[in-house]
């Protein structure tokens, strides 16, 4: 494999390497959480911190403590979905993504 095509590879979003990259601008749905209030919000990732997902639907930001939740992410390009544990994401994103490589 050429190293182009190694490092495009690479880039693809999956659920191997979901929390290697930025999360903010993905399509996303709670899918469980121990606030059943928070559970089915969908929407787009619009800000991240340590703890928490911003999520913006229907013209409302709502913020998501990613302990005690699952979500569903819309992946780039192929649109299949990943459901991932929001304690496999709690990492201030800069450290979690800089700790992927």
């Amino acid at each position: 494999m050429k190293r182009r095509e190694r490092v495009r590879e690479e880039l693809k979003y999956s659920r191997s390497n979901l929390k290697c990259h930025e999360l903010i601008g993905l399509e996303v749905k709670v899918v469980d959480h121990s606030d059943r209030g928070l559970v089915g919000v969908d929407g787009r990732v619009v800000w991240e911190t340590r703890n928490i997902l911003v999520i913006e639907s229907s013209g409302r930001e709502i913020k998501v403590p990613k302990n005690f939740a699952v979500f569903s992410f819309k992946l780039p390009g192929l649109g299949s979905l990943v459901t991932i544990g929001g304690e496999e994401l709690i990492a201030n994103p800069e450290e979690r993504i800089k700790n992927c490589g």
